[in-house]
């Protein structure tokens, strides 16, 4: 392990970070230490191997690396605030001046935190909206587009561009790899009322199942389920293979709610399992309905939200009148670098990203 994170010039490129020697080449031979030296107060510690190849390595790096810290930092984790409708009282809030001025911190911890952050006195334009949410990650481009304008004229083959209230869901369930964070921003609503902002924290939804029925969280997490996209010409989308409802990473931690009743198409399960999944997922379905669990918030101009799509769920009320929102999507992965980038030093990052 020491040796194949040598960081000299030779095994790594130093702007990269990348590996630029194959140590899995002959690894029964591989070269061992043959002497060792950590200088008194010194940070370094340096390696002479049997091939006479010599490496410098900082000790933080060595001894930080698989530590509970490394892999936390590695796995992005952070404490949950788990939250209901009390959240209305206190939102996670940063100032877009803060934000456009490159100091993403904040918004970050909140995202992860608790899953969402409006940005406050952002300008009612697409341009300013898209340009925030670039400062995020790369806008994901799909089949609706990239940074999207949203009226209820059925533009695209989707509620979404309805004026029907929609129950809280997850998007991108269609998708293998759903989209990490999500952006709405009303630019403007008129001639008309209604329209109002559902969140639900999916994983306090799912924390309260596991309490009371952990029979019925065991089914939502073990058995896979399809989504679709098909309402526009020449799309046909689902995932390559079926996801729970509940995905969790290899401990076991829950890392992603797929919850789309619109969306959702076959269970993949046999007949005799089907009926159990359908009484899962209506006790997961009460709970979602339980007023304690939902946060209601009319979105207005200037006050875009940017919220979690692998945990949170939203909706909204039915409108009348002309509405206009804009939004659009990033990646996890692009989502959780950035998080990673804005929160934490290089040398913290190097040692859990490159070794860890």
């Amino acid at each position: 392990w020491l040796r194949d994170h040598c960081p000299c010039s030779t095994c790594m490129n130093q702007i990269t970070k990348q590996r630029q020697v194959n140590n899995l080449q002959g690894l029964a031979n591989a070269p061992r230490a043959r002497h060792v030296d950590i200088p008194p107060n010194s940070p370094l510690m340096h390696v002479e191997w049997s091939d006479g190849h010599k490496s410098t390595f900082e000790q933080a790096f060595v001894f930080r690396s698989g530590t509970p810290r490394s892999t936390a930092l590695r796995q992005a984790q952070a404490p949950l605030h788990l939250w209901g409708s009390e959240i209305a009282s206190s939102p996670p809030t940063v100032a877009y001046s803060s934000v456009s001025a490159g100091e993403l911190g904040p918004m970050m911890q909140h995202l992860r935190r608790s899953g969402l952050v409006f940005i406050s006195s952002v300008p009612a334009t697409p341009e300013a909206s898209e340009s925030l949410l670039a400062q995020v990650g790369p806008i994901r481009n799909t089949h609706w587009g990239d940074f999207t304008v949203v009226t209820s004229d059925l533009t695209s083959k989707d509620t979404a561009w309805t004026s029907e209230a929609l129950e809280p869901h997850n998007d991108n369930t269609y998708f293998s790899d759903a989209a990490g964070l999500q952006m709405l921003h009303m630019l403007s609503h008129t001639d008309g009322s209604g329209g109002a902002s559902l969140f639900v924290d999916g994983f306090a939804a799912a924390q309260q199942l596991s309490d009371e029925a952990p029979e019925k969280y065991a089914m939502l997490a073990s058995t896979g389920v399809y989504a679709h996209s098909s309402g526009d010409d020449g799309v046909t989308v689902q995932p390559a293979s079926p996801m729970p409802v509940l995905r969790h990473d290899a401990h076991g931690v829950l890392q992603q709610v797929r919850w789309n009743n619109a969306d959702r198409a076959g269970v993949d399960a046999p007949m005799a399992e089907v009926d159990a999944w359908y009484e899962a997922a209506s006790a997961f379905q009460k709970i979602l309905e339980r007023e304690e669990n939902r946060y209601w918030v009319q979105l207005v101009p200037g006050t875009p939200v940017i919220f979690d799509n692998w945990r949170l769920m939203h909706g909204r009320s039915e409108f009348s009148g002309k509405r206009t929102v804009c939004g659009g999507y990033v990646n996890y992965d692009d989502y959780v670098s950035r998080y990673k980038s804005s929160c934490y030093s290089e040398e913290e990052l190097t040692a859990a990203t490159v070794a860890g």
